[in-house]
């Protein structure tokens, strides 16, 4: 397996695991895979640069079980489709922690955020799932 290879799987498998999942927010909205190449270590300045925001853009840091804490805690309310979401979200953060090194959430923006689940690859890319929050 190259490195090259190891990247790409792990960007399907991120990919697969995200796929028809929202994130839930005062909107959904769907999880995109990125790679930003040759840009570990994992910094909020790094996060910032590589995302394009404005270098003054408040970023906040958190645990990839802090972000997901709602979507993976079930209910005893919820219903089998809201159960097999909860499933598929613990899957998610279950690949996110087996594909990358030292996975990260970074919350960049107010109001319109957008969020970055990234870690590190083999080949010292960071890699993960971008998403949209908006909270007002």
């Amino acid at each position: 397996m190259s490195q090259t290879e190891t990247t790409s799987q792990i960007l399907e498998q991120l990919r697969k695991a995200s796929d028809s999942l929202l994130m839930m927010s005062e909107s959904d909205y769907p999880f995109e895979t990125f790679l930003w190449k040759d840009a570990a270590p994992i910094t909020p300045e790094k996060v910032v640069q590589q995302s394009e925001h404005p270098q003054d853009t408040p970023v906040e840091m958190l645990s990839v079980d802090d972000f997901f804490t709602v979507a993976t805690t079930p209910q005893d309310w919820h219903s089998e489709q809201e159960k097999a979401t909860v499933t598929k979200f613990q899957n998610l953060v279950q690949t996110i922690k087996s594909t990358l090194k030292n996975p990260q959430v970074y919350r960049v923006g107010h109001i319109e955020i957008d969020a970055y689940i990234l870690g590190e690859t083999p080949t010292g890319d960071l890699a993960g799932l971008s998403t949209k929050l908006i909270e007002t």
